[in-house]
Parts: C-alpha cells; structure tokens; sequence
C-alpha cells in the first residue's frame, strides 16, 4: 500500500488537479482528464520545496503540489524501503520457508542476516513465509495457524493477476482457521504477499 493524497500537478504549462499516490517503485496521478505514472527507475534528480515535489525525467520536470508530504516522499523515493524491510525480515529475524522460493528471495535473506529456523521448538520462527501455487494449496493455512503463537506472523505469497488463486480466496482461506489478514504486499513482479496474524485476543 502506498500514500495518497488529493493536489495538484503542473507538467509543462498545464496544471491538473486530482489524487497523487506514491507507491513503492512510482508515483501515480490520476485527475478527471489526466493520468501520469512515473517508475522510480526514470528520475533523474528528485527535489522538495514549499509543499511541491520537483521530478525530473529525461522528458522534463514534473512538480506534484502535495503540501506537508513533500519532503516524506522525496526521502521515500530516493531511500526506498528493500522487500525484506516491507515484509518485516531484519537482520536476526527467525523465518520459516514452506514452499518453494527463488533465489533471489533466498539471497536476500541471507544478506539481511535472517535466521532461517524450523518450528521444532528449538527455533520457533518470528515470521512464516508459505507460497502456495493454487487454490487448493491454501489448505497448508490451517496447519500453519494452528502452531502461530504471540505476534507470530505468517505470509502467504501467491501468483499475482490468476484465476485459479485470487486475494479473495487468499483472504478466506486465512479467516477460516481464525487469523486476520493486516497487510498486502508487491512480493514480485509475478507474485503477492498478504500478512496474517492472531487476533489480539487470541495471543
């Protein structure tokens, strides 16, 4: 998820006005009669001042009116927060893997010097990762919940843009053994992490 906020914005000699959203790889306008989207990967230079955010691309200078945020999302745009900072992994965290991840998600967690444990009571894990390929693979939700304990949380991560698995069945699959779903996440181009945890009253 990212942030949103109603403003303004002046490309060239036209202003539009509508909402502007910072997402994590992009800011997005979208006005009445103008939409405009610009990846992170095509800004040359990135400045705040006054309640304006100055973009420059290699096709000219984008200012966003976005008032008190300007100088937060400039921050948030040129020190982006890496996938294992949105999915909560720091350096000493105990993960668990079921399933099959690449191995660029591996060598990340590695580089973050994440410990990598089994639930054997020994190194009861902090954060559980279960990637799930299909709808009937979210079965292995129920095994998962039933030894999550305290603020133990477990992340779902399935195939983005698929019929045969949606966030809908995602989300019911995880109500149905007593979690609650709290965060969505980009995991990858091709894939979604959605966040559950116990309920409070449940911990």
């Amino acid at each position: 998820m990212g942030n949103e906020v109603k403003g303004a914005v002046r490309a060239g000699d036209h202003r539009h006005q509508g909402k502007i959203l910072l997402e994590s790889s992009e800011i997005i306008f979208r006005g009445a009669d103008f939409r405009l989207r610009i990846p992170f990967t095509e800004m040359c230079e990135v400045t705040a001042a006054d309640g304006e955010l100055r973009i420059k691309t290699k096709s000219g200078v984008t200012v966003f009116a976005v008032g008190g945020t300007a100088e937060k999302w400039r921050e948030k745009i040129l020190h982006p927060k890496t996938r294992a900072q949105k999915l909560g992994v720091n350096a000493g965290t105990r993960v668990q893997l079921a399933g099959v991840f690449d191995a660029d998600f591996l060598n990340e967690l590695k580089a973050n010097k994440s410990a990598i444990v089994q639930n054997d009571g020994f190194g009861s894990p902090e954060i559980t990762f279960l990637a799930v390929a299909a709808k009937h693979s979210l079965a292995a939700i129920a095994k998962h919940a039933k030894e999550m304990k305290g603020a133990q949380a477990l992340w779902v991560v399935y195939p983005k843009g698929k019929k045969e698995i949606t966030e809908v069945d995602v989300i019911s699959a995880g109500r149905k053994t007593g979690l609650r779903d709290v965060k969505v996440v980009g995991f990858s181009a091709t894939h979604t992490a959605l966040k559950f945890v116990l309920p409070l009253e449940k911990r």
